[in-house]
């Protein structure tokens, strides 16, 4: 499957494991680089000391290359940034954030420099700022999002169109049929998060993974864009996001509601009740949990017989 992006990360498969805070340390990410796909160690919820423990010891799991994912807006982003220096980090995403400020800088580095996106608009910024690929991310992703609600299908054509960069398309993906759905609308690559959640190695609490598991359609909601907008299973903490909202909330009553560590309390410790559960739409499909080495192989199987399908004929749903 050799293309723009397994030539750009030197990787087998076109997939990417989606650098998700509370759910992505070195076990998941080793565990996806080793079966060809380039996995990432998650630092927006990391100290620096920990970020540094997660990099070694994936090192130490993996010969293949592995990214960490930078989010812009965290307080300790220099001392990150010199940890992933420090320590040959070949490959960053930035994300949540302006990426002109460090992609110079990190490319005089030797690094490879990959910004998140969620619309047209911040795509030619990032691409502007000497990125080297964008991962556009529609409105079905989990976690932070944009705040238009442009979903996948939409932009990813609009993107792919515009911009002359590798593009990696994200949000709504976990199988091989999606990932073909993002291809064919122009993406060289997919970035999966939800799937990996309910993965055996994902640092992700056993309660959340459960929970990931019983989550249908219409489960979650893209809320809370005053702040950052986040996409959360409707829980009890939801509820009270819903009822802040009725009473004409302030952006502070907001903030104090979200308060700290709710992201920490329900995905990484398993409080289902009152903690912040991120998860994409994609988890209405996902049903088991599964070694990440068998999701990759599961996706590229399914993409290959999605491609057989249509070349022999056989679209007919009820076949």
């Amino acid at each position: 499957m050799e293309n723009k992006i397994t030539k750009l990360f030197q990787i087998k498969y076109p997939i990417i494991q989606a650098g998700m805070i509370w759910c992505s340390g070195w076990e998941l990410a080793s565990a996806v680089s080793n079966a060809g796909g380039l996995g990432i160690i998650g630092s927006g919820s990391m100290y620096p000391e920990i970020l540094e423990e997660h990099i070694i010891k994936c090192k130490n799991a993996t010969k293949n290359p592995f990214a960490v994912n930078l989010p812009m807006l965290y307080p300790a982003i220099d001392e990150h940034i010199e940890t992933i220096i420090k320590h040959g980090v070949k490959i960053v995403f930035t994300s949540a954030g302006n990426p002109k400020k460090y992609t110079s800088y990190l490319k005089s580095k030797g690094i490879t420099v990959v910004h998140v996106v969620s619309s047209l608009k911040f795509a030619l910024k990032a691409e502007a700022a000497g990125v080297d690929a964008v991962v556009a991310e529609g409105f079905e992703a989990g976690g932070h999002n944009g705040r238009d609600e442009t979903t996948t299908l939409t932009l990813l054509p609009i993107v792919a169109k515009a911009i002359k960069i590798p593009l990696i398309a994200a949000g709504g993906i976990g199988t091989g049929e999606t990932m073909l759905a993002a291809m064919t609308l122009g993406a060289d690559g997919v970035q999966i998060g939800s799937r990996f959640i309910a993965s055996n190695e994902s640092s992700a609490h056993q309660n959340f993974k459960e929970r990931v598991l019983a989550t249908n359609e219409g489960d979650t909601e893209l809320t809370l864009k005053e702040l950052t907008p986040v996409r959360l299973i409707k829980n009890e903490f939801y509820q009270e996001i819903q009822e802040a909202y009725a009473a004409k909330a302030s952006v502070e009553t907001l903030n104090n509601l979200l308060g700290r560590g709710r992201a920490k309390k329900g995905m990484f410790e398993g409080d289902l009740v009152h903690g912040e559960l991120e998860v994409g739409q994609i988890a209405g499909v996902i049903d088991k949990i599964m070694p990440a080495a068998d999701i990759i192989q599961e996706i590229i199987e399914a993409y290959n017989q999605a491609i057989n399908n249509i070349k022999t004929g056989k679209l007919d749903l009820n076949d």
